[in-house]
């Protein structure tokens, strides 16, 4: 039974995009109701594969075959992508009204979230590499579906950092299946606990290839440049997958090397801690100077996966504690709940003001109760306001860098860099909660814009409203009871990372409240010095946001694209280096062949070689990157088709 709920919860979602174009033919209501039920289907097998935990097996196909497990961490993240999917399908009938060409977007949304369902169920890396690739080039569509100028730039970045990392991702693969013998996560720890120290160093290398392409999709820095492009121009319920549970397929990836592979590795743990760090201060920092909702929410969602990271690297130099690996992953729940819950808010406040920039929603939430009380209890629970789920992630994840400073010697200089690191955790904490007063102070407390129509309650948002009460209730729910609730559950998610026993957690002692006091002070301390002055600016009655951050750090324009350009320049110049080998060749034998007899024999040439003139459009249909990538993917299917007919 586990087996075959393993093949529905990929397999039917993929099945069920092929009618969805059909359907509009016979009416958009059925249409919209058909994509409403699929996920509903999916959440009851999700639920059922709790209870049932399974494998299941591809064996052939792609050549190694695809292998799936369930139980632990896998039927808990399914079940987690179930629940999302039907909370983004509750508004989309309301957010997609008005469009036509919303069909594309529907089977795009039903083969990720097969596709996804494979990411999390997989047993070995290769069967997460596979369906890691299917959901990135098939959630690209989501972020290009309004065919703005800014969308389709924003789908040229995230393709981009969808290929180069997913090349990365594979390299890295080869090298360790080279290097272990396997990618079956159970044979992952004894085959990289036997590997000779000799060999430790390509081991390293080839983690921090597959963490490349995984980062990519989480969004650390540097590569985090597609989530403040992606998520404004994106339709927003489709902004709450891509944030809330898009971004966790790396995470997860980056979870089985840190836990599997590389708990022992101090230089591993290091990288990760840096890197870890620096996202999640640099998300919290370009989410408070951010100007538009969606694109504040985006950092946010950096800077929380941030967060996770540094769980991950605390598990590493803890030795596998179950403090750090608890933290990590409710702290993964706990934000793709979050996301679900503002996202869906940031939909219904674009449908009500036809805009996201801060200047023109002010005020949108006046008289919204439903709107406050779920917003509030989704801001409260990415601060790590005590009382909600997200104090008990956060709470867990300081206490794992507490435990290693007191593990080191008072005067050790380890001591100071990870004082540092908490420092820095604190105050990453206090930035979540400067931004998130901001936007609450926008929405609920500011007046609305002059010449706007008095705030109303939205009429027709029933969706939206169950999507919203529903993730709210996730949140509150499980923060009222974390020992009873959260910690149950990030044990049974935590055994199949091979997490120790954290044994009872006190989540309220005066030393964990302190801690998140802390935060919040400082949260308070940089609203009041910021929002209340450098990014809100009065003109009489009107109140101004301006955007302070300088266009030249902006990273994808400063080095991102000068480097992909660059790196096609080199390309290019290599290629026609190499065509030109055999044209120098010709050149050469023809002078010393008619070296004494010069106008005998003159070989015919194209005069019309270096002619240049315009091309007709249609011409430059088959020079565009689309069309390659088009190539590309038939060749693809091709060579997949055959490996199919070959086992």
């Amino acid at each position: 039974m586990g087996s075959a709920c393993i093949l529905f919860l990929i397999l039917f979602p993929m099945a069920a995009a092929l009618p969805v174009s059909p359907l509009r033919r016979w009416g958009r209501e059925r249409r919209d109701r058909y994509v409403r039920i699929v996920p509903v289907a999916e959440l009851a097998a999700a639920a059922a594969l709790l209870v049932l935990p399974g494998s299941a097996a591809l064996p052939g196909v792609c050549g190694l075959g695809l292998r799936f497990a369930s139980g632990s961490l896998h039927s808990l993240l399914a079940a987690l992508t179930a629940f999302l999917w039907v909370g983004s399908a509750l508004p989309c009938r309301e957010y997609f009204a008005a469009t036509e060409r919303c069909g594309r977007f529907y089977a795009s949304w039903l083969v990720t979230l097969g596709a996804l369902m494979g990411v999390f169920l997989s047993a070995d890396l290769f069967t997460l590499f596979v369906f890691f690739e299917m959901m990135s080039f098939a959630s690209y569509v989501w972020v290009v579906q309004n065919e703005t100028p800014e969308a389709l730039r924003a789908g040229e970045t995230y393709l981009a950092i969808a290929v180069a990392g997913g090349m990365a991702l594979l390299a890295g693969l080869l090298l360790l299946r080279h290097l272990l013998g396997t990618l079956a996560y159970d044979a992952l720890p004894a085959a990289a606990a036997a590997l000779p120290a000799d060999r430790r160093g390509a081991l390293l290398a080839a983690g921090l290839l597959c963490l490349t392409g995984l980062g990519a999709k989480a969004g650390l820095y540097p590569l985090h440049i597609w989530l403040p492009r992606a998520h404004p121009v994106a339709p927003a319920p489709a902004s709450a997958l891509l944030s809330g549970i898009l971004t966790k397929s790396g995470v997860f990836g980056i979870l089985i090397l840190s836990c599997l592979v590389f708990r022992s590795s101090g230089a591993w743990n290091a990288v990760l801690l840096a890197l870890g760090l620096v996202t999640m201060v640099l998300g919290g920092v370009l989410a408070l100077l951010s100007v538009d909702l969606k694109r504040t929410l985006a950092c946010s969602s950096m800077s929380q996966i941030g967060f996770i990271t540094v769980g991950a690297a605390m598990q590493g130099f803890l030795g596998g504690a179950g403090t750090a690996v608890w933290g990590a992953e409710l702290h993964l729940l706990n934000h793709a709940l979050v996301k679900l819950v503002l996202f869906v808010a940031a939909g219904a406040v674009y449908l009500g003001t036809h805009s996201l920039q801060l200047g023109d929603i002010r005020g949108w939430g006046r008289n919204k109760p439903l709107f406050l009380v779920t917003f509030l209890i989704a801001a409260a629970s990415l601060c790590g306001v005590p009382g909600f789920a997200g104090y008990a992630s956060k709470t867990l994840l300081h206490e794992s860098i507490v435990e290693y400073l007191h593990l080191l010697s008072p005067g050790s200089p380890a001591r100071a860099v990870f004082r540092g690191a908490e420092s820095l955790f604190l105050l990453s904490g206090g930035l979540t909660a400067a931004y998130m007063a901001r936007l609450f102070d926008v929405l609920f407390l500011e007046e609305r814009p002059s010449g706007s129509h008095p705030s109303a309650r939205p009429a027709g948002l029933r969706g939206t409203e169950l999507a919203l009460l529903a993730g709210a209730a996730a949140l509150a729910v499980p923060g009222a009871a974390p020992s009873a609730l959260m910690t149950p559950l990030a044990a049974w998610g935590g055994a199949f990372l091979r997490a120790e026993s954290a044994g009872a957690v006190r989540y309220f002692t005066a030393e964990n409240l302190l801690g998140a006091g802390i935060s919040l002070a400082a949260g308070a301390g940089i609203y009041f010095l910021t929002s209340r002055g450098l990014l809100r600016q009065r003109e009489g009655r009107e109140v101004r946001f301006p955007d302070r951050w300088p266009p030249r750090l902006d990273l994808e324009n400063a080095l991102c694209r000068p480097a992909l350009r660059g790196l096609s320049f080199a390309g290019a110049l290599c290629a026609r280096i190499a065509a030109s080998a055999g044209e120098w060749v010709v050149l050469l034998c023809e002078k010393l062949l008619f070296l004494r007899a010069p106008g005998i024999f003159v070989p015919k040439r194209n005069e019309n070689f270096g002619a240049y003139g315009r091309k007709p459009g249609r011409s430059l249909v088959a020079e565009t990157f689309a069309f390659d990538l088009l190539l590309a993917g038939a060749g693809l299917i091709f060579l997949l088709a055959y490996l199919l007919l070959r086992s």
